[in-house]
């Protein structure tokens, strides 16, 4: 069941794209499905890391929490997004973050050390999954700018375009992965400030709310909106 979720869903994903089905097989013969509650919590900041992840549904939140308690998330995990594959080349693998369920879900836990015998025995496997990591890291300096550089409504912006999936157009409707509460936070604004914001973008139809839905009126319109 497994090979054929692999086959189905992840040869397209990053991590995956670049192997072979020998090397598929091998390493999803230690993958481990695991299910998981809301609130559950999946690691803590600092614990020793033998596995990376795939999430095949829920949401999962990644945060730190500051010597005063406050939590800071710093990322919120939806299918089939990846999380702590950054501890694949650490020295001594350490989780850098908790891990929590936000909401009900499944994911599948890959055991490190096969996935990095499989890039010790092919230099060009490993050199492609490289490549991808870096376009990652760019990816991710680029979300930390616009976190630290943009407006609130720039952030609330490019939230929701994060959410659509690659080559939308015209009209989109998105689910909004967690409450709006934590939403805010992870987009570092107060859920005052994300709420209005929301309704401004209503009051100029560019977007239409509906519970946790939000319908993109035109996808390029918005896109426009950020430049």
């Amino acid at each position: 069941m497994l090979s054929a979720v692999l086959t189905r869903e992840f040869h397209n994903h990053y991590l995956f794209s670049a192997l072979g089905e020998a090397q598929c097989e091998r390493l999803l013969s230690r993958a481990e499905s695991r299910r998981f509650a809301s609130g559950q919590h999946l690691f803590s900041h600092g614990d020793a890391a033998t596995h990376f992840f795939l999430l095949r549904s829920g949401t999962v939140k990644l945060y730190r929490l500051s010597r005063d308690g406050h939590e800071k998330i710093m990322r919120l995990i939806r299918p089939p997004q990846t999380f702590a594959e950054s501890i694949l080349f650490m020295e001594v693998p350490r989780y850098p973050v908790h891990g929590e369920g936000l909401e009900p879900g499944e994911l599948l836990a890959f055991d490190r050390e096969s996935f990095l015998d499989i890039l010790h025995n092919s230099f060009a496997t490993c050199q492609a999954v490289m490549a991808q990591m870096t376009l990652r890291i760019q990816a991710h300096w680029d979300e930390i700018e616009t976190l630290a550089l943009q407006n609130s409504r720039y952030r609330v912006v490019h939230y929701l375009l994060g959410l659509l999936p690659s080559g939308a157009h015209g009209r989109a409707t998105v689910t909004l992965p967690a409450r709006k509460l934590v939403i805010a936070a992870h987009v570092a604004v107060t859920p005052e400030t994300f709420s209005r914001t929301l309704r401004a973008l209503c009051d100029e139809a560019l977007v239409e709310v509906a519970g946790e839905e939000v319908t993109i009126l035109d996808v390029g319109a918005l896109r426009r909106h950020m430049q």
